[in-house]
């Protein structure tokens, strides 16, 4: 017991020697926001819906090209498209299961903004 006042003794000093805290400053204030873009490109896309039957189309361009489609059926989740290579013609990837008429499809699990 004994060592541990005798420890607490020696040790407080040392906390009323320590230097004081900064003085802070105060927070500047923010820079102006950047001018918009005016090359002409445009940012967001075009996105046209078609409906044929029971499902709904969305197909995505920027700059006219065709990107992206969004295939909404009428009873289960949407099922994507995408254009990887960026030629216009929607990239399929075959695996084994295609050439036996296994056809998997995609969905989009988890989505936030």
């Amino acid at each position: 017991m004994r060592p541990l006042i005798l420890l607490s003794l020696l040790v407080y000093p040392a906390f009323l020697l320590a230097e004081p805290p900064p003085i802070l400053e105060s927070v500047p204030e923010p820079p102006e926001p950047p001018m918009p873009v005016e090359s002409g490109e445009v940012m967001e896309p075009d996105i046209t819906i078609i409906r044929k039957g029971k499902k709904t189309i969305q197909e995505y361009r920027i700059n006219g090209q065709l990107y992206m489609v969004k295939v909404i059926p009428d009873i289960g989740p949407a099922y994507y498209l995408i254009d990887t290579d960026r030629d216009g013609n929607m990239d399929v990837r075959g695996t084994d299961l295609d050439r036996e008429g296994i056809n998997i499809n995609q969905w989009k699990i988890l989505e936030w903004n």
